[in-house]
C-alpha cells in the first residue's frame, strides 16, 4: 500500500456514507451513478478489503468501512483547511445553519465568533428547531448544516461531541425526594426525555411529566423553580442546579452525542468552512459543572 489516497475518492465515500446510497451521493458530488461505483471499486483495491456490505437495503459499511471513514472525513478536512491557507480569496456567501435552541444557547457564540474572525464576509442564518425537525429541513434543502442531537434508534450524521446525561434539579429543592418525581422534559420524541422515563420505568419508580416544552429556557425555568428534575447534558448545567446520582437514587444515564449533518447537495467551500468552525469549538468545550452543585 504505497501509494497515497485520492482526495476525490474520499468525497464520493464520505457522500456515500451521509445519504445513505450511491445514487443521492452521485447528486451530490455531480457525477453519474456508474462514476461513483467506479470510485468505490478503486477505492476498495486501494485499501485491499471490502468497505461497504451491500444487502439490498442500501450501502452498509463493513467494520473496515468504519475504519476507513475517520480517516477520510480526517483526510478531507486537512486537504480544504490547506487549499483554503494558500487561497488569497476571502469566503464570501451565506450558510443556513441548524441548531436546537438549547444547543444554540451553549455553543453558537464560540462557534460564531470564531467563524466571523477568519470569514467576516459570510452571512450566516441560523434555524432554531429540535433535532427530528432539522433533519427533514436538511432532507428538503432547506438548510446546509445541522447540530442535532445523535439517536441510536435512527442514527445520521458525524458524532463531533459527547459527554455525560445527567439528573438535574433546583439546589433549593426537593422535588426529587417526592413519591411521584415531578418532572419537566422535552417534547415526546427528543432522546433525552425518552432516556429518563425508559430508566424511570426500569427501577419502576412512580413519575409524571408535569411540564412539557419544546423550548430549553421554558424546562429550565421549571427545574430553577424548584418545582421539577430533568436530565440535560453536562455542557447544559448551569450555577443553582444541582447534579443528581446514585446517592439520590438516580442511576447513570446513556451519555449524550451530539452530531453534525450536512446537506449534501450543499458542499461549498463556504459551508466546509462553517463545519470546520463547529466540529473545532465544539471538541475545545469543556463541562458546565463550574457553577453546578455534585451531588453527595
Amino acid at each position: 500500500m504505497s501509494a497515497l489516497f485520492d482526495v476525490d475518492q474520499l468525497k464520493t465515500f464520505i457522500a456515500i456514507v451521509d445519504t445513505g446510497s450511491f445514487t443521492r451521493a452521485a447528486d451530490a458530488v455531480h457525477k453519474t451513478q456508474s462514476a461513483v461505483s467506479m470510485q468505490m471499486k478503486r477505492l476498495e483495491e486501494r485499501v485491499g478489503r471490502s468497505i461497504f456490505a451491500r444487502d439490498g437495503r442500501g450501502a452498509r459499511l463493513t467494520e473496515d468501512g468504519e475504519r476507513l471513514l475517520d480517516y477520510a472525513r480526517r483526510i478531507v478536512h486537512i486537504s480544504r483547511e490547506a487549499v483554503s491557507a494558500f487561497s488569497n480569496d476571502a469566503l464570501t456567501g451565506r450558510v443556513r445553519l441548524g441548531v436546537p435552541d438549547d444547543y444554540a444557547e451553549r455553543y453558537l457564540p464560540e462557534i460564531l465568533a470564531r467563524f466571523s474572525r477568519s470569514n467576516p464576509l459570510v452571512e450566516v442564518t441560523v434555524e432554531c428547531e429540535p433535532s427530528d425537525t432539522l433533519t427533514q429541513s436538511i432532507m428538503r434543502d432547506e438548510i446546509d448544516l445541522a447540530i442535532i442531537t445523535h439517536a441510536s434508534r435512527k442514527p445520521v450524521g458525524e458524532v463531533i461531541r459527547q459527554e455525560p446525561l445527567l439528573w438535574v434539579t433546583s439546589q433549593r429543592s426537593l422535588a426529587h425526594e417526592q413519591a411521584t418525581l415531578p418532572l419537566a422534559l422535552s417534547h415526546p420524541a427528543c432522546v433525552w426525555r425518552e432516556a429518563a422515563i425508559s430508566k424511570l420505568e426500569e427501577l419502576k419508580r412512580p413519575h409524571r411529566v408535569l411540564y412539557s416544552s419544546r423550548n430549553f429556557a421554558a424546562v429550565g425555568a421549571a427545574v430553577m423553580a424548584g418545582l421539577a428534575v430533568t436530565v440535560l447534558p453536562e455542557s447544559a448545567i448551569r450555577s443553582g442546579m444541582r447534579v443528581l446520582g446514585p446517592a439520590d437514587g438516580f442511576p447513570p444515564l446513556p451519555s449524550c452525542k451530539i452530531a453534525l449533518l450536512r446537506n449534501p447537495g450543499s458542499v461549498t467551500d463556504t459551508v466546509e468552512a462553517l463545519a470546520d468552525h463547529i466540529v473545532a469549538s465544539l471538541d475545545n468545550m469543556t463541562g458546565g459543572f463550574e457553577g453546578a452543585q455534585a451531588a453527595e
